[in-house]
């Protein structure tokens, strides 16, 4: 890859680990971002999902290296093993359900105490499409399919938290689309250039992730090249 003058594009690899109760979306945005698809009756991930996709910007290559972790509580103390080096997160929690965003920034605090210093975290709130927000929607001031405003935790509410905790912030719909690619552009934009590093070819940890992959597969199978597009 190569920019306009000819030269290569620079590429580096970035650990991200998605967290977040069970049932908020985290694997349907992953599926969303990755192979730009939707599954609407999603099984549920155990343990942790690995998926690979590029992001391109204006200077560089961002190889996004995702951790799709099980929002089940019985899988909570396996968490730390997946964030461990990471240099993004993303926490999500669902608009429709309050208690996902208390859960959401028990996941914040825990990145704050314990992962590493300078992690980029981005707060998440998913299923747009299930509010009477225009964005997402059919612009119609409906949620999508006709059905009334679902909508729990107020804009305000976790936009004025993200704030005060320094994160990125985010309404997203897994469903439509809507702003997952630009989730990851952000992130990839606010990862500091000191904790990125070169992407690296096959080796004990990339052999590691594909073993991952093909014991808990977040998409089931499929064709080993899909994964690398650029959604961005």
């Amino acid at each position: 890859m190569a920019d306009s003058a000819g030269a290569p594009r620079p590429s580096s690899s970035v650990k991200l680990v998605l967290l977040g109760e069970a049932a908020v979306g985290k694997s349907s945005l992953v599926l969303r971002f990755v192979n730009n698809d939707f599954q609407e009756n999603k099984e549920p991930t155990i343990g942790a999902a690995f998926l690979t996709q590029k992001c391109n910007l204006p200077q560089r290559t961002i190889k996004f290296e995702i951790w799709d972790t099980a929002g089940q509580e019985r899988f909570a103390s396996l968490a730390p093993m997946y964030y461990r080096n990471a240099q993004a997160a993303l926490v999500v929690y669902d608009l429709t359900k309050p208690t996902s965003l208390i859960k959401a920034k028990h996941w914040v605090a825990e990145l704050q105490r314990q992962a590493s210093p300078g992690i980029v975290i981005a707060l998440v709130g998913n299923k747009l499409d299930l509010t009477s927000d225009n964005a997402g929607t059919n612009g119609e001031g409906e949620a999508a399919g006709g059905d009334e405003d679902a909508r729990k935790v107020s804009t305000e509410e976790a936009k004025t938290y993200a704030e005060e905790e320094g994160l990125l912030f985010f309404e997203t719909s897994a469903k439509t689309g809507y702003n997952v690619t630009e989730v990851f552009t952000a992130i990839a934009n606010a990862i500091p250039e000191t904790s990125l590093k070169s992407a690296r070819g096959p080796g004990a940890a990339g052999a590691a992730g594909r073993s991952e992959e093909q014991r808990v597969n977040l998409n089931g199978p499929r064709d080993p090249n899909a994964k690398e597009g650029c959604a961005c």
